[in-house]
């Protein structure tokens, strides 16, 4: 088949790439995540669960925009809600009411939740959330664990990813592991911490009081707990993972499903920390731009008023257990483990593989091929369907067995349709 598939794809890659850095707006959208002949680099139209590239192929989206987009592309009724609201204004000079309206609707799910202020992206919130963490308690230093986004404050302490960062960034980051309260406590002994910010979850389940053991050594510390719910909120449960958990943090930061794709993200927390903005400087004319905030109000109050956050989660369940028996039936239980949490379960492939970056690179041109679009996990959104689940099922049935006998003969290199170079470090 070769690359004639993605023609368009790389004549609009070539052009692009005059104009613009790596060719795109997002890092993970582009040549360094999705090799050039081998996958769709870019797309015409998104609608329900399906995504079209410029060549005119169609897929099952299982990437979501990011896990940006859990309810569907172009839901009908977000859809009627903000073009009733282009009628009114975009971003006008006085602030709106709406913006109460959606503080109350998050105040309503979140358990952290007692006053709200919002971002456009995740790394607003992750930002606002460490300036009001140092406000409030004088300090500078930040124990951190999980991806918090591409802000100076947090990505000093990546060598893939620092520069341009000043040094003096990374001697105030002290990343920890998951699951290790001994070593999260011996940072925090060693140095007076602001805040602890986390992903609550990402590939491994919690240890059993772990994050309870997180939410101790806070306050025995004098440190604000921050759970970073970029993916698990309104995703995990109505209230984020905090919720599922049972586990209440100071400070939570949103982005990506709140608003089922639309630019918004938020920062919430205690009255008493957040009230540090009103001294902090946390401020952008975009904060109040009523598109993403009309979406966010549609898809709270329909994730208020109904069960859609459990059917994503019994959806993904579904999902992984059909691809787990395809795996064991394909023999690849060596290469390819799926764990994480039903609404965002991940591929996780053994790096002691000695051709393991060739066999992903494999796997992801015959996933294309075979119509899913994916990167390393299952973003599940309500509007897949029975039929769209069982395509992808039907995708992995295909592919596995190619994995398995590339593996085995040692020859995924010559089986893919282009030659991959230059493939950038994932971040998590």
């Amino acid at each position: 088949m070769g690359t004639e598939r993605y023609a368009k794809s790389l004549e609009q890659l070539a052009r692009a790439e005059k104009l613009i850095p790596l060719g795109s707006q997002t890092y993970s959208k582009s040549r360094k995540t999705f090799p050039p002949g081998l996958a769709p680099l870019y797309a015409t139209k998104a609608q329900g669960s399906h995504i079209w590239d410029v060549d005119g192929n169609e897929y099952v989206d299982l990437m979501s925009a990011l896990a940006s987009v859990n309810l569907g592309y172009a839901d009908p009724e977000i859809n009627a809600a903000v073009a009733a609201q282009l009628e009114n204004g975009t971003t006008i000079s006085l602030t709106h009411p709406i913006e109460a309206d959606v503080a109350q609707l998050i105040v309503d799910l979140v358990p952290s939740a007692e006053m709200v202020r919002f971002g456009k992206n995740g790394s607003d919130a992750t930002t606002a959330a460490i300036r009001i963490a140092r406000g409030f308690t004088g300090r500078d230093h930040v124990v951190t664990c999980g991806y918090h986004g591409w802000q100076d404050w947090y990505i000093g302490v990546f060598p893939s990813r620092n520069l341009g960062v000043p040094e003096a960034y990374s001697a105030l980051i002290h990343p920890v592991p998951f699951n290790d309260l001994h070593a999260m406590e011996a940072e925090l002994k060693a140095n007076p911490t602001a805040a602890i910010m986390l992903e609550p979850m990402t590939t491994t389940w919690p240890a059993e009081g772990y994050l309870e053991g997180v939410r101790e050594l806070a306050t025995k510390y004098g440190a604000v707990l921050v759970f970073d719910e970029m993916v698990t909120g309104f995703r995990f449960a109505n209230g984020g993972a905090q919720e599922y958990f049972g586990v209440t943090p100071d400070l939570s930061t949103f982005g990506k499903g709140v608003a089922n794709g639309y630019p918004l993200s938020a920062i919430v927390g205690k009255a008493e920390l957040m009230k540090v903005l009103e001294t902090a400087f946390f401020s952008g004319t975009f904060g109040g731009e009523l598109l993403s905030l009309t979406a966010a109000k549609v898809v709270l109050e329909r994730i208020k008023r109904t069960d859609v956050i459990s059917r994503i989660a019994e959806k993904g369940a579904s999902l992984r257990d059909r691809v787990q028996a395809e795996i064991d039936k394909g023999g690849v239980q060596d290469l390819l483990t799926l764990p994480g949490h039903p609404a965002w379960v991940f591929t996780v492939w053994n790096p002691d593989e000695p051709t393991i970056t060739e066999i992903k690179q494999l796997f992801m041109q015959e996933m294309s091929r075979n119509g899913v679009l994916m990167i390393a996990s299952h973003n599940v959104m309500a509007a897949h369907t029975d039929a769209d689940l069982d395509a992808v099922v039907a995708a992995y049935a295909a592919v596995l067995p190619i994995v398995r006998d590339a593996a085995d003969k040692g020859d995924a290199a010559a089986r893919l349709d282009a030659e991959v170079s230059d493939m950038g470090q994932r971040v998590r």
